[in-house]
């Protein structure tokens, strides 16, 4: 009997809700896995409906749709030959769960259920689902009268089983499962399991490829076997991304790796295992054989019609087995390229609009948008260029020109994307040249405009109902005036932004409208070194999940990758908002001064604060011993007041913060990844005095 088999995972692009398309891209990427000869067919996680619908899993129509997709999917003939893995929501004796739906034409072999629900930081999925709890049981479950006219089944296996065919077995686990205490592969490998699938939702975070491929490595180097892991790309069409990069392990080496950020909607990635190799690598492992021998058994689907493997000698001798490969990383910085350009893509071409719109400033922040903007365009291009039609399909409907040829990203730039330039009497020379260089060097259509006129005129209303005339603190007005006219101008440049993103496109004779970018980075959000409601206000903000400390070193990736040497200008610059007068034609309002702690600082707290969990006094006690080469116990203990104090009275614009793509793990977004009040008591008294208790302590010591 042979012993070599074919396997499949598939990258896919679903869109929550396109019932029609996600159907299109699953029978795409089985035909492809067929026409490459594999036997078993990965999906990603709730391929059907789509990753995540959120509260319409609640919704009847969403499961209704996705048996009705599934009956299409049963009468593919490429079914016949090879076992297909897809996910959908079902509900099982009155719960509802997050199941793999596995068949091999026309008959269901197993509905898994996931058995470990994620339900922290991003996700929520314990408000929609149920996660199955019988450990190594399966029960029958009742079908839907369409789909036992086309398979003939009254009910099917339901639970925590496996599926055993002529020449090996298989079990299945769900994205969460792999990242568990008590892993599920653990349990299946040593009861016999030699390939084990994991259909996943694994959202991008930077540098966070390195963990999950080792826990695949790890996985099957302890164990042995194979690891199938077929993950989604794309836009989830709110904040989170999918990265891809769907890839297969034997014996703790990746064979097979898709891509990690593509423009394509499918993606098939096939490897070649000897099953031999994972048996003689298994047996070699005394403990394992011996935790395996005393392991209780799986309730096993068997199939004893179908075989993985070819049969004859001849057809085994022509599978020669995938090769160790070393997984493709990519650096910080060419990940927050990448990935921020397939989300707004994702975005832009999903969301009929016909471009973006970004006020740029000449500083780090609207730069690093500006940037990836153009990066997004010199990716769309190549996509073009290679023969995604797709890509070519979806730039035609936004130029709105059918045979729209395909020639530069500085061409394609300046069809879809505007930058403006909106000066004040508070503005420098400086970044009024910083941004028209940038503009011109990427391409965009750039715009410049001065918005003291309208700002006068608020100003002139506020006074003929006041009687009172607001000035700057350098002009001897009170802190209190000089935060509202710095308000006032970033207020209008929102105003104005949203203005010409509506009217710009019937200006220059285009259909559609445009999408407002924001530029606010994820420590500003933190500390609330924002406006509320002014041009950090936007449709979507590419740059809201990444630190200032990566876009620095984003910019400067950027300015090597595209020879555009005057950014380095843009990274050595103070940042500032340039909203209070000049001193003497130059800037005298810096970031880092007007927050009282530096961006570096700003990393430090916000890991601290979200990932460990730290409140101020713990937080205190930290950074007590990790800065005191350059701070004294007072010190640390000042700033950490400072931020918690900034943090509490700006905690309220986190309600208002725009869209921004989750990259970092300590983004603030309490709409979705960081639930935690927004009204505090800014003296945090009874931590405060802690802190000073601990801090005066330590320096009677010393």
């Amino acid at each position: 009997m042979g012993s070599k088999v074919k396997l499949a995972v598939c990258t896919l692009n679903q869109w929550v809700l396109d019932f029609e398309g996600n159907l299109e891209r699953q029978i795409k990427a089985f035909k492809q896995a067929y026409e490459k000869g594999a036997t078993y067919c990965l999906i990603p996680e709730l391929s059907i409906p789509g990753y995540t619908c959120e509260d319409h899993f609640c919704e009847g129509d969403t499961e209704l749709h996705s048996w009705e997709v599934l009956e299409k999917l049963l009468l593919m003939e490429e079914s016949k030959h090879m076992i297909c893995d897809v996910g959908m929501s079902i509900i099982h004796r009155g719960s509802r769960y997050n199941c793999r739906v596995i068949y091999l034409y026309q008959r269901i072999l197993l509905i898994r259920p996931k058995m470990a629900c994620a339900n922290e930081g991003n996700y929520r999925e314990l408000r929609w689902f149920v996660p199955w709890q019988k450990k190594k049981t399966v029960e029958q479950c009742l079908l839907p009268k369409s789909i036992q006219n086309i398979t003939g089944q009254h009910t099917v296996p339901f639970g925590d089983g496996v599926i055993e065919t002529q020449d090996t077995c298989i079990g299945s686990e769900v994205c969460e499962e792999m990242w568990s205490a008590d892993c599920t592969n653990v349990h299946q490998s040593l009861n016999g399991v030699e390939i084990i699938t994991n259909a996943s939702g694994s959202h991008f975070n930077l540098r966070k490829l390195h963990v999950r491929a080792d826990i695949i490595k790890v996985a099957t180097a302890r164990l042995g076997g194979a690891y199938l892991l077929a993950n989604m790309v794309g836009c989830d069409s709110g904040r989170i991304f999918y990265d891809g990069c769907s890839m297969i392990a034997v014996n703790g080496e990746v064979v097979a790796q898709g891509l990690q950020f593509t423009l394509e909607e499918v993606e098939v990635t096939i490897a070649t295992v000897d099953l031999e190799d994972i048996r003689k690598y298994r047996a070699a492992i005394s403990s394992r054989s011996l935790q395996g021998a005393i392991e209780t058994e799986y309730p096993r689907i068997r199939v004893q019609e179908f075989a993985m493997s070819p049969s004859g000698v001849l057809s085994q001798f022509k599978l020669g087995c995938s090769s160790p490969l070393c997984v493709d990383y990519k650096t910080p910085e060419e990940e927050i390229e990448l990935s921020t350009a397939c989300w707004l893509w994702d975005y832009l071409r999903r969301s009929g609009q016909s471009g973006f719109f970004l006020p740029l400033s000449g500083g780090v922040d609207s730069s690093s948008v500006a940037c990836i903007v153009f990066g997004m365009c010199n990716m769309v291009c190549k996509a073009a260029k290679d023969g995604n039609q797709t890509v070519l399909n979806d730039i035609r409907r936004l130029v709105n020109d059918e045979s729209y040829a395909v020639t530069s990203p500085e061409k394609l730039c300046n069809e879809i994307f505007t930058t403006c330039y909106m000066a004040s009497k508070n503005s420098s020379v400086a970044t009024k040249q910083r941004a028209s260089s940038l503009a011109k060097r990427i391409g965009s259509n750039h715009l410049e405009l001065c918005i003291d006129t309208v700002v006068s005129a608020l100003l002139t209303v506020f006074t003929a109902v006041t009687g009172f005339i607001p000035k700057f603190k350098a002009h001897g007005g009170s802190n209190r005036e000089n935060l509202a006219l710095q308000n006032v101008q970033a207020r209008i440049r929102m105003v104005l932004a949203y203005v010409v993103a509506q009217l710009l496109q019937w200006v220059r004779g285009k259909p559609g409208g445009l999408l407002v970018l924001g530029s606010s980075n994820v420590d500003e959000s933190l500390r609330g070194y924002y406006t509320k409601y002014d041009c950090s206000s936007a449709d979507i903000n590419p740059i809201g999940g990444i630190s200032k400390t990566d876009l620095k070193s984003f910019i400067l990736h950027f300015t090597v990758k595209y020879s555009v040497h005057s950014l380095k200008e843009i990274v050595e610059a103070p940042p500032t908002a340039e909203l209070e007068p000049l001193n003497e034609g130059e800037i005298a309002q810096t970031d880092e001064h007007d927050m009282g702690m530096t961006y570096q600082e700003l990393s430090v707290f916000g890991k601290l604060r979200k990932v460990s969990l730290c409140g101020p006094y713990v937080m205190y006690t930290k950074l007590v011993h990790l800065w005191k080469a350059t701070c004294s116990p007072s010190k640390v203990a000042e700033k950490v007041k400072h931020f918690f104090y900034s943090y509490s009275i700006n905690r309220h614009k986190m309600t208002t913060l725009t869209p921004a793509m989750h990259a970092e793990s300590y983004g603030p977004d309490d709409n979705r990844h960081d639930l935690r009040p927004f009204l505090y008591n800014k003296k945090w008294t009874w931590q405060f005095r802690k802190i000073d208790e601990h801090a005066s302590q330590l320096e009677e010591l010393d």
